[in-house]
C-alpha cells in the first residue's frame, strides 16, 4: 500500500503532540492520578475490569511484552489488588481477576480520570471544548487505524472462521433473499488456500476485525472474495487497505486483471469499488447473489 512519503515536518508535529499529551495527562509521574502507582499498573487494573481475563489476551490487547506484564501483575498482586491463577482447563494459561480491593481502586481511578478529563476541558469555552473533543475523536480514529495489522492465515484459523461467520450473518440480514454460502460460487473458504488463493485477516490489538480472500484460478483473472469489515472497525479505511493489499498480492502472482462481484444491497462497498478504480463490467460468472460485477487492470500494464 503506497501511503506516500512521510516528511520531517510531520514527524516533528507528531513528536510535539506526544510531548504535550504525556505532560498534560500526567503519565510522566510515578504516582499517576495521585495514587501510589505508575500509569502502567493503573491501566492494567482498568483493562482487567469486572471479568476474569486471560493474561495473554491482555498482553496482546495492550501491545506489551510478557516480562513487563508479569512485573506489573506481581506488583498489583503484592498490593492485594489482583489474583493470578492457572486456567482450570489449561494450566499453561494464566488468568487474572480483580479482588474487592482491586475493584475499589479501579473505581477510584475512574473518578480521578473523570476529574482529569474535566480539567482539560474546563479552561476552554464551549466552542473550544467542541473542537478539542472532535479533534480527539479524529486522532483516536486515526491512531486505531494505524494499529490495524493484516496477516495471511489459513481459512480454517479461528479468527478467519469468526470473521466469515460474522460476514455471513450480516449478509443473511441485509440481502432481500437471505444468504446461504452453500448456494454461492464459493461454498467452502478452503478454496482460498494456496495455491488456489489466499486469505487475509485484519486485527486490532490481536482481535479480528475483518477479512478478505483472493481467488487465484489458473489462467484467469484474480478475484476478490469474502471481504468484510466489522461494524466497529468501519471508517478506519480498512476496506480500501484490503483492496490495495490484495491488488499488490495479485500483481505479485503475475495477474493483470482483478475482479469482484457484489450484491445491490452493499451500496457502501459499490461506492468503494468505484473510488478505487474498479469499473463495472458485464457478468463474468453466474453467482446467484451478485447484481454488479467489477474489474480493474493491475500490475505493470495498468
Amino acid at each position: 500500500m503506497d501511503s506516500g512519503q512521510i516528511n520531517t515536518e510531520q514527524i516533528d508535529q507528531v513528536r510535539r503532540f506526544n510531548r504535550t499529551v504525556t505532560e498534560r495527562v500526567g503519565v510522566l509521574h510515578d504516582n499517576y492520578l495521585g495514587r501510589d502507582r505508575p500509569i502502567g499498573e493503573a491501566r492494567l487494573l482498568w483493562e482487567i475490569g469486572e471479568r476474569e481475563q486471560d493474561v495473554r489476551g491482555l498482553r496482546e490487547r495492550l501491545g506489551l511484552d510478557s516480562g513487563y506484564v508479569s512485573r506489573l501483575l506481581r506488583a498489583l498482586e503484592a498490593d492485594g489488588l489482583v489474583t493470578v491463577e492457572p486456567h482450570p482447563r489449561d494450566r499453561r494459561v494464566r488468568t487474572v481477576r480483580l479482588t474487592e480491593a482491586g475493584r475499589a481502586e479501579r473505581g477510584l481511578l475512574d473518578e480521578r480520570s473523570d476529574e482529569l478529563a474535566g480539567s482539560l476541558l474546563e479552561p476552554l469555552n464551549i466552542a473550544q471544548r467542541a473542537r478539542l473533543v472532535a479533534a480527539m475523536t479524529e486522532v483516536d480514529r486515526l491512531l486505531t487505524a494505524s494499529t490495524v495489522t493484516l496477516a495471511t492465515v489459513d481459512p480454517g484459523h479461528p479468527d478467519a472462521e469468526y470473521c466469515l461467520r460474522s460476514y455471513f450473518t450480516e449478509l443473511q440480514e441485509r440481502f432481500d433473499t437471505g444468504f446461504d454460502p452453500a448456494q454461492s460460487l464459493l461454498p467452502d473458504a478452503g478454496g482460498l488456500r494456496p495455491p488456489r488463493g489466499l486469505f487475509l485477516v485484519a486485527r486490532v490489538h490481536g482481535e479480528p476485525v475483518g477479512c478478505a480472500g483472493l481467488k487465484l484460478p489458473p489462467g484467469a483473472p484474480a478475484e476478490i472474495k469474502r471481504m468484510w469489515v466489522a461494524p466497529a472497525a468501519r471508517g478506519l479505511g480498512l476496506g480500501r487497505r484490503f483492496l490495495a493489499e490484495l491488488e499488490g498480492l495479485a500483481a505479485g502472482e503475475g495477474r493483470t486483471v482483478l475482479r469482484l462481484d457484489t450484491n445491490k444491497a452493499l451500496d457502501a462497498a459499490i461506492g468503494l469499488y468505484h473510488s478505487c478504480g474498479f469499473e463495472e463490467v458485464s457478468a463474468f460468472n453466474d453467482e446467484p447473489y451478485a447484481h454488479h460485477w467489477f474489474e480493474k487492470p493491475i500490475g505493470r500494464d495498468a
